[in-house]
């Protein structure tokens, strides 16, 4: 249960830093946004850190 919980925990959090990186990211003329869907939610929860930052990397390799 305690796995569970923090998958889930992690993966509000990883939606939150995922809202808050797309606005800052707008904000100063970058392209690049991760869609907030159950597939990016599942991986930054299942993944944590490390997870959201491949979510970027892709979006950031598309870019070139």
């Amino acid at each position: 249960m305690e796995k569970i919980l923090n998958c889930v925990m992690r993966g509000i959090l990883g939606t939150i830093a995922m809202y808050f990186i797309n606005a800052v990211l707008e904000k100063a003329g970058v392209s690049v946004s991760v869609g907030i869907n159950a597939a990016t939610v599942l991986t930054s929860g299942i993944l944590g850190f490390p997870g959201l930052m491949a979510l970027y990397g892709i979006g950031f390799y598309k870019l070139l």
